[in-house]
């Protein structure tokens, strides 16, 4: 572990348990007072979701686009309006419960270790963190701090990924011996996966939008219309995590719960060539297509005492045997598969299971689960109904597995070692230090 980073982890360490415990705010109808901090694109939805709970009420929003920021509040027109979220946790104190956190992947830390500080319950948009060391130390501090969090993984609380995972574990398909992940989401890389360079022309943001408050912990880059706010920021190595970091949380949130995995031994990654020979792309933005390899301790549902785990995104579809499986085309094109030792079984993202072969286990049923809504179970666990299924002590070592597979893009065609205990990967320098990242001068998170 470099330097910096050992500590980083342990002026984070003593910092992030220094705060209150988490208190209930002052309110007379019994509701939950909470706040939103990003309330576009997704954070509408968010919005709109913790808003409709019975029990929850929406008494502040924050944006760093005004125009976003006036359209959530015509829907709340009570609640207190903020574009800086640092401000908002100051002022609101115990005048809030909760926080979501539904900004770009690079402020997801911040946002979220500063609540779990001031003792709020967290519900923040995958992936958890941007960075390896960050997803580690968030963990730590909720479990410390006592308090309810989620992670926005939405289909894990459907009827889907719950059967997935009650089969498997009922041994259904036997003993597992390969997992294939995959996101081939047609349209995607067109539409989401900016290939660059980066804008050299720097051009004034609009009015509206509040770009050094949008940029955050990243470095300074020129504001550029449609390049990073609203939807782009996602492929650029600053402020996304690429299409297996934004994704991956939802393909592989049941695969990891029904196999009970723990933090993987070695990840490797290929890539598209066109990325991995262009200094420029590789300094600036995540590949279009790249096939991450993990291989992680078998546990007591794996028929070896290792387990590989493959995720092809892109370009890179899954294997042809791991195809023909399923009899009906095209493959599902955003999925989980995991073959055993008596069949297998596929997850399409969303949606309900399919045994394979179709005819062994026709009369396997489902299992009956009551209906269940992703956020209104984080709100129901605030309140003490209910234990939600994305919590961040379950969810945290995954991230972290999955953010170890953006710095195997970052170093392709090369095996990492890792120690989970030393939080360090043992063979690669290089590959160590992209656990983690200096923030913008300003933006550390109070207590560092």
């Amino acid at each position: 572990m470099n330097t910096t980073r050992r500590r980083f982890i342990r002026t984070t360490a003593g910092a992030a348990f220094a705060g209150p415990a988490a208190t209930r705010a002052a309110n007379l109808n019994g509701k939950g007072q909470h706040a939103c901090i990003g309330v576009g694109g997704m954070g509408w939805n968010d919005f709109n979701k913790f808003k409709s709970h019975g029990k929850t009420e929406v008494v502040a929003i924050c944006d760093v686009d005004s125009n976003r920021l006036a359209k959530a509040s015509r829907e709340v027109p009570d609640a207190r309006t903020y574009s800086d979220w640092r401000e908002l946790l100051a002022k609101e104190g115990d005048r809030i419960d909760s926080v979501n956190v539904t900004v770009p992947d690079h402020m997801h830390f911040s946002i979220a270790m500063t609540a779990v500080q001031s003792g709020k319950h967290v519900y923040c948009q995958k992936p958890l963190c941007h960075d390896v060391a960050e997803v580690r130390l968030l963990t730590e501090a909720t479990r410390k701090a006592g308090v309810k969090t989620q992670l926005g993984t939405q289909a894990a609380a459907g009827n889907g990924d719950r059967t997935f995972v009650h089969w498997v574990k009922s041994g259904v398909i036997g003993k597992i011996q390969r997992v294939v992940l995959c996101s081939n989401r047609p349209g995607a890389i067109k539409s989401y996966r900016f290939v660059g360079p980066r804008p050299g022309k720097p051009e004034k943001a609009p009015d509206h939008l509040n770009w050094d408050l949008w940029t955050g912990t990243a470095p300074v880059r020129p504001y550029a219309p449609g390049i990073y706010h609203p939807a782009k920021w996602r492929s650029w190595l600053d402020f996304g995590t690429g299409w297996s970091g934004d994704i991956g949380c939802h393909v592989f949130d049941a695969t990891w719960k029904a196999l009970g995995l723990t933090a993987p031994k070695t990840v490797s990654a290929r890539v598209q060539e066109s990325w991995k020979q262009s200094e420029i792309r590789r300094g600036d933005t995540w590949p279009q297509s790249d096939h991450i390899t993990w291989v992680f301790p078998g546990t007591g549902m794996t028929e070896k005492d290792e387990i590989t785990v493959e995720w092809f995104d892109g370009l890179f579809y899954p294997p042809a045997d791991v195809q023909a499986l399923v009899p009906t085309k095209p493959y599902p094109p955003e999925s989980a598969m995991l073959i055993g030792t008596e069949g297998a079984i596929i997850l399409p993202n969303g949606q309900m299971p399919t045994l394979l072969p179709p005819e062994k286990f026709k009369s396997v049923e489902a299992p009956k689960l009551e209906p269940r809504d992703h956020y209104h179970h984080f709100c129901d666990a605030i309140h003490g109904t209910a234990r939600n299924e994305s919590y961040f002590e379950q969810t945290g070592p995954m991230t972290e597995a999955i953010l170890l597979g953006t710095v195997a893009i970052r170093t392709p065609d090369t095996l990492l070692k890792w120690d989970a205990e030393k939080m360090a990967i043992t063979n690669n320098s290089a590959a160590d230090n992209l656990l983690s990242r200096n923030y913008r001068k300003g933006w550390s998170v109070a207590g560092f």
